[in-house]
């Protein structure tokens, strides 16, 4: 395959495993609390990173590549899962998964001020006009246009802090690799992580039930490890305002899996809001190389 294939293929396939994170979050929300979803998935994933680590003989990172790390860590190991968690406990997957579709702009916004890539003017009014379907939509699903939910002030901090980690990750994959990036992230962050986990089970206990076990499992080994070794990569070999595009289509699997795992109902806002933000995300990002 050509490179751009190629970076399109592999970020695809992350894609694809992310776009269960949604809906199985939500499930697992009902028998844990966020604290422990947020904390203990990344200490499952660092589990999975550190052995893979130790059995390849991995080279440790230098201090430049830690500090990049660091920033990594921040978006996708705190950021996103905590505030995704906290949000799902009170609004549906579906919601949440159009609210998160600004993710591909927010992402390469991040890029073109991480990388310099020249993008055209039409990029940014894109931008604006997907950030503002998104609010819209926010508004109106929560039954009163101009009134927010906590949760939507969380979905965009979700947004942003997981755009900020994609394309600091995509930059240090070039250096390192893709997996070995998210392994070393996972490792990094994990005394940390392993506190919060502690703590969330000592404040609340869980009681959770073997299907809820089984969407953290996967949140853990999949969502926070596994699905990045096609995405970074993907991002890796790019351009990351390219490979970015792909994550468009991450809202509408998501809305589907949660119609079919959690069978919720598809109602018109969310198919309207999600197009209208898809649709602007789409705009934005085939413009961005533009001149």
């Amino acid at each position: 395959m050509s490179s751009r294939s190629s970076g399109l293929f592999w970020g695809f396939l992350g894609v694809l495993a992310f776009s269960f994170t949604v809906p199985l979050t939500r499930v697992a929300v009902e028998g844990m609390s966020p604290l422990f979803i947020g904390s203990g998935r990344a200490v499952l994933a660092a589990i999975l990173a550190s052995t893979v680590l130790i059995a390849t003989r991995q080279k440790l990172p230098n201090a430049r590549q830690f500090r990049h790390l660091v920033v990594v860590g921040a978006g996708v190991v705190v950021g996103f899962p905590y505030f995704t968690s906290y949000a799902l406990e009170t609004v549906p997957a579906a919601h949440a998964a159009v609210v998160i579709g600004l993710l591909p702009i927010a992402t390469a916004a991040v890029a073109v001020i991480r990388t310099s890539e020249r993008v055209a003017g039409r990029f940014w009014v894109f931008a604006v006009l997907g950030a503002i379907a998104a609010i819209s939509f926010a508004s109106v699903a929560a039954g009163e246009f101009g009134h927010f939910e906590w949760a939507d002030l969380l979905l965009v901090g979700a947004v942003i802090t997981s755009a900020i980690g994609y394309s600091e990750g995509a930059v240090v994959s070039r250096e390192l690799g893709s997996w070995q990036t998210i392994s070393w992230t996972l490792v990094i962050w994990s005394p940390v992580m392993i506190i919060m986990t502690v703590v969330s089970m000592a404040t609340q206990p869980i009681t959770a039930t073997p299907w809820q076990w089984a969407a953290f499992v996967y949140l853990g080994a999949v969502s926070m490890y596994l699905s990045f070794f096609g995405w970074y990569r993907g991002l890796a070999i790019g351009p990351i305002t390219t490979v970015s595009q792909v994550q468009l289509i991450q809202p509408v699997l998501s809305i589907v899996w949660a119609a079919l795992i959690l069978g919720e109902v598809i109602t018109l806002e969310v198919a309207v809001g999600g197009a209208v933000v898809i649709a602007c995300a789409a705009l934005a990002v085939r413009t961005r190389l533009k001149l």
